[in-house]
């Protein structure tokens, strides 16, 4: 069998196999022992079973695992191989079940991690859960021989946590979930006007002032409705060190977003010198508590750089990720036109317009970061304003979200591309037409939509397709108050995106959509009940996710592909 496809993925017969019971061995070879911690804390929490390491050699010198007639059960025996790694990268593994020995061989550390996952959908549902319910069960692993890699390297999920705060252990529940469909990057959306969320030593007001907004609108931003309880919170670096870790044992790179020039009013409200001060009395200002872009965008000055790199010096300190974004988009250039001070710098630097004076923002810190070995990426705006003409560093990379056409420029230009367009992979966009949809955000965008996205443009040549690192779905949460609705918005789409960035699929169009749906029906639904998942039900939301009266933002018609 080539390839067990994430999440969906496969859903095991009935075909006799290794039954794992209490004197099954888990073998760690160099390399995989936190892969074995890993299913003995998962695996084994929810099928009761200890997943022992191999006793002490027997007198005669035999291996006492390798003869299950020996007073000894099953083994599953985990390690990594340079020949798998060279035949399937190191995201590869192979997975071989016979009678007696489950055998798993990845390229990497990474690659056994996510055959680990293989192997749990291989047992059933009830092996998603976090406590036997069925204690005295075989659990029976078929025999199947799995030979599976990554069709991208990153396979990722932006979530917003600046609009609506999601408290740590929920993070680490959404590591979980990423993990368990194979997806390999969490986004974390830190900062915009409505919050500031990760703690700065040096500057303590961006998390004590704002970090909370006193009142969130409720709905779209035409809704009449608000709540008027103060909304938000933050990470103390301790925590962000927590959840980098746990995504680490998990291999999910998290890369933390810091907006960067716009998207930054709760910045300012907490230190009004970076704003604009000779357009508006930045003092006046407060973290905001309505969605849509904000006219209060940072100041270009020497102070403000130095603030943005004092920030980015603690966040380098706390991320490893090779890759930091710096947002870059929705910059609204009013007050700059207006600004003196925004004039002299543009004249100062010989920018023709503030289009420009945006790419001398990005291109500061894509400098910054190049020269302490770190990677930016943006959203596509950072295109603009000539950037593309030479003023991007070579590792500078682009996250194409306005439709396909700047993933395809910056591709074009020999930049990294991350395709997230949002009129397929957003995930705040609606499931379905009708009443029945809570707060209606956008196009309609199916489970069957997302399950024939194709990340590579048709009109890049191999070299070019060469450049797409792959794809995200987005999670903003301006209308996602809590866990229960980003649920909602992700799942089960965020199944149908795991396979369609794993697999290697045919074209959209002929693509097996009701074998997904087939195999979504027989397992993938358990599952995700058994994680505690509260995801869109195929027949439509049930009562309690709908949101009656509350005023979304649809848009008729289907979405364009640009």
């Amino acid at each position: 069998m080539r390839g067990a496809p994430p999440g969906a993925a496969y859903a095991p017969g009935e075909d006799d196999g290794v039954v794992l019971d209490e004197d099954t061995v888990l073998e760690a070879g160099p390399g995989t022992e936190d892969v074995a911690r890993w299913l003995r804390a998962t695996v084994g929490a929810a099928t009761g079973l200890p997943l022992a390491p191999p006793g002490p050699a027997r007198p005669d010198g035999a291996d006492p695992g390798a003869d299950p007639g020996a007073g000894r059960g099953a083994r599953v025996v985990l390690s990594v191989d340079a020949a798998v790694g060279r035949e399937l990268g190191p995201e590869g593994y192979r997975l071989v079940v016979d009678a007696h020995t489950v055998r798993v061989a990845g390229g990497g550390a990474a690659g056994v991690f996510w055959a680990a996952q293989t192997l749990r959908q291989l047992l059933g549902p009830e092996a998603f859960r976090r406590a036997p319910v069925s204690p005295r069960r075989a659990w029976t692993v078929p025999r199947v021989v799995v030979e599976d890699a990554p069709r991208f390297r990153w396979r990722g999920v932006l979530l917003d946590v600046a609009r609506h705060f999601m408290p740590k252990d929920g993070v680490l529940r959404q590591i979980d979930l990423l993990a368990a469909h194979k997806l390999n990057v969490l986004h974390l959306h830190l900062t915009d006007d409505q919050g500031w969320r990760v703690e700065i030593e040096r500057y303590p007001r961006l998390t004590e002032t704002g970090a909370w907004r006193a009142r969130t609108r409720t709905g779209h931003g035409a809704s009449p409705l608000w709540d008027e309880r103060p909304h938000g919170g933050y990470y103390t670096k301790d925590d962000l060190r927590e959840i980098v870790a746990y995504a680490a044992g998990r291999h999910v790179t998290v890369v933390p977003e810091i907006d960067i020039p716009g998207h930054s009013q709760a910045a300012i409200a907490a230190y009004p010198e970076l704003g604009n001060t000779d357009v508006i009395d930045t003092t006046t200002l407060s973290v905001r508590d309505t969605w849509g872009i904000s006219e209060n965008v940072l100041a270009p000055t020497d102070n403000t750089l130095a603030f943005y790199e004092n920030v980015l010096a603690e966040v380098l300190e706390l991320f490893p990720s090779p890759f930091v974004h710096i947002g870059g988009d929705e910059c609204p250039k009013g007050q700059w036109r207006a600004s003196p001070a925004a004039r002299a710098r543009r004249e100062a630097e010989g920018l023709a317009d503030e289009e420009e004076l945006q790419s001398w923002f990005v291109r500061h810190f894509d400098r910054w970061l190049a020269g302490r070995g770190r990677r930016l990426i943006g959203w596509d705006e950072i295109l603009e304003g000539g950037l593309l003409d030479g003023g991007l560093s070579p590792g500078a990379a682009v996250s194409s979200w306005r439709g396909r056409a700047g993933g395809v420029a910056a591709a074009r230009a020999g930049h990294d591309v991350v395709m997230c367009p949002q009129e397929q992979v957003y995930l705040d966009h609606r499931q379905a037409p009708g009443d029945d949809e809570p707060v209606p955000i956008g196009y309609v965008r199916t489970l069957e939509d997302v399950y024939r996205f194709e990340p590579v443009p048709a009109e890049l040549t191999d070299a070019e397709a060469g450049r797409v690192l792959g794809a995200q779905a987005n999670i903003w949460t301006e209308v996602m108050e809590n866990q229960q609705r980003v649920d909602y918005q992700a799942f089960p789409r965020l199944a149908a995106f795991a396979e369609a960035v794993w697999s290697d699929l045919p074209p959209p169009a002929v693509r097996d959509y009701a074998g997904f749906e087939r195999r979504m029906a027989a397992a993938h639904y358990a599952r995700l009940d058994a994680l505690g998942v509260d995801y869109r039900p195929p027949g439509g939301p049930r009562p309690w996710q709908r949101r009656p009266g509350v005023l979304g933002r649809p848009i008729e018609g289907a979405p364009p592909i640009v």
